[in-house]
């Protein structure tokens, strides 16, 4: 099946390399370009992309609304930031608006092209670096939760939400599977892990994987 990519970028020397390198990939299609949040949101709804490429600094705010508008009603639609911005700040406001990979704008086309590919198939690609401070930053966050909290009060009642085949398939997922991997170790089909993977984020109050495994590793489930 041939991934449909939207491009948001306002710089014409990146738009044009992001584009060209995805018109050489034969399984991808480049469906359009934006260069702005609002030709952006428009262009997400006109032409429904499979994923969206998305730079976060656009001269009519940040590509983290786009994020929002483009995940808001799909959850399983696939947003990959490629962008300079590589601090803290940016990237955790990203993924929880829910970008499901992260590259800085010195990759290689064709990781780019590779990188999108593999967000599609349940993958979640980010740059080391960026990797990264994202780990030590969620675990900065993780230690300074309120250690006077009851032991099992909270995290007993939120993993209760989950049903055991949700709890399992949110354990394969933290450990790194797409999620075709899913569902070839569990023996279903690729269409049951998303719809699981749906109420997994309606029941976590989360909009992609990594804020439902970064839920999951709060709740100690991983």
């Amino acid at each position: 099946m041939i991934v449909s990519v939207l491009v948001v970028e306002d710089e014409p020397g990146f738009l044009q390399r992001f584009c060209d390198a995805i018109a050489a990939e034969p399984a991808l299609r480049l469906c359009g370009a934006a260069t702005t949040v609002a030709g952006a949101c428009t262009l997400v709804d006109a032409l429904v992309p499979d994923v969206v490429l998305v730079d976060l600094g656009l001269p009519d705010g940040s590509g983290v609304d786009v994020i929002r508008h483009a995940m808001h009603g799909r959850p399983t639609r696939d947003v990959m930031v490629v962008t300079m911005f590589g601090d803290d700040g940016h990237v955790i406001d990203s993924i929880r608006a829910g970008a499901t990979g992260y590259l800085l704008k010195d990759a290689l086309p064709k990781d780019i092209t590779a990188s999108i590919l593999q967000v599609h198939g349940g993958g979640s690609p980010i740059s080391p670096a960026i990797a990264r401070r994202v780990l030590t930053s969620f675990g900065e966050h993780q230690n300074s939760d309120t250690a006077e909290k009851a032991p099992h009060s909270g995290r007993t009642a939120r993993s209760s939400v989950l049903s055991e085949r949700e709890t399992e398939i949110l354990r394969l997922v933290g450990k790194g599977l797409n999620f075709k991997e899913v569902a070839g170790v569990l023996a279903i089909s690729p269409n049951t892990v998303i719809t699981h993977v749906k109420r997994i984020y309606q029941k976590l109050a989360v909009h992609s994987r990594g804020e439902a495994v970064y839920e999951a590793n709060q709740m100690g489930w991983l």
